[in-house]
Formats: C-alpha cells, structure tokens, sequence
C-alpha cells in the first residue's frame, strides 16, 4: 500500500520545529564558546610539552574523546548538581557536557597546527627577543589559525550534530521538537524529514563558509 503523504499538517508546526532550531544553534554556540579557549590552552600545553600541566592534559584529552557524548550528558545533567550541591538548566549540563568534549577534540586540532608552522617561524620569533607567550599570540598562532579553520568548521558540524543529543534530558532542541511533533501529528516520517532539511540548510551553509575561508586564507599564504 502506497504512502499517504501530507506535509501540510506538519508544516502548521514549523514556527515549533524552528524554535527548536533556533535552540540547537544557541547550545551549539555555547559549547564552541567553552571548547575553544579549554582547547586553545590544552593544545599550547600539550605542543609546548609544558612540565607537570602536560601528562594532565593528556588524561583530560584521552578521557573525553573516549568517552560517549550520551553518557556525559546524562551524568552532567544528573550527577554533577549532586556533587557541586547546585541546581543546573538542562541549557547548562548539556554545554558543559559536550563543550569539554569538543575542547579535547579542539585540542588536539591546536597541536596539530602548531606543529605545522616550520622552525624557521619560531627560530623569527627568537630572533627578534620576543618571550615565548608573545611568540605564540603574535607570530605562531595566527598562521596556525588560518589553516586550522576548515577543520575546526567541521568541528562545529560534529558539535551541532552531537547537540542533538540533548533531548536525552528534555532539551528543547529541533530532534527533541520533531519528536513532539510527530506524537501530536502521527506523521514522523515527515516530521523528521522538515526537521532533517531545516539541519541541512544551517550545515550546508556553515560547510560553505569553511570554503570560502579555506579559499581566501590559502590565497594569503600564496
């Protein structure tokens, strides 16, 4: 028996399915705004070898790239208000949550980079007295910067996607409103079709700066 398909009911509830839009890019944001500067110092320590941070960087990196974005969702959501004796926002758990998880990820890109720029850039830097923190922000990190970028936009690919995640705990993200959708329509299929394309437009464009950015930054370093 063929399909019946009727988009017209689900698209009544598309001013829904974009809040919960608008939701995954808020929580996408905030957990790229923790990861970075947590990624940013891990790299430095890890690439600088820096005594007694280093092996402690180490741990935190291999600890949450092993470890399932589920889990540390539900265990920030549910066991760190018992620990820290604080209440926390479904919004809250879930940033910290996957935040320090895309912060190792985040940090090893940062490593990576690092040690792509050539001796001779650091030896530049010597040369001209400058201390090794102003080295790093001056000199050795811009040029990282420009060519971690199309990485680090997939980076931010994974963490909107991982965001999905958050329904777990009743995080009104775009999944988790497809889903209240569908229960209230009887119509998932097409439900998580509108939710899925609503996904692809925002990533398809976010791929597409990547590229330009790719693109204008090689042309610099041409």
């Amino acid at each position: 028996m063929p399909y019946d398909w009727n988009f017209s009911i689900v698209l009544q509830y598309m001013p829904q399915l974009l809040w919960g839009g608008l939701h995954t890019v808020l929580l996408s944001a905030a957990c790229i705004a923790l990861a970075v500067p947590i990624g940013v110092v891990l790299g430095v320590i890890r690439h600088q070898r820096v005594r007694f941070l280093a092996p402690i960087a180490v741990v935190y990196i291999d600890f949450f790239r092993t470890s399932v974005a589920l889990v540390l969702i539900c265990w920030c959501y549910y066991a760190l208000p018992i620990l820290l004796g604080v209440n926390l926002s479904t919004f809250t758990a879930v940033t910290i949550a996957i935040g320090l998880q895309a912060s190792a990820y985040l940090a090893e890109l940062v490593r990576a980079g690092l040690g792509s720029i050539s001796t001779g850039q650091w030896e530049a830097a010597r040369a001209l007295g400058m201390p090794g923190t102003m080295r790093l922000r001056y000199i050795i990190l811009p040029q990282a910067a420009r060519r971690m970028i199309p990485v680090f936009f997939l980076l931010v690919v994974e963490v909107v996607k991982t965001t999905t995640l958050a329904g777990i705990v009743t995080y009104p993200e775009i999944v988790y409103e497809a889903f209240r959708v569908s229960t209230e329509v009887y119509r998932p299929v097409e439900t998580f079709t509108i939710a899925g394309l609503i996904c692809f437009a925002f990533l398809f464009v976010t791929g597409r700066i990547a590229m330009r950015l790719e693109r204008r930054y090689a042309a610099v370093e041409r």
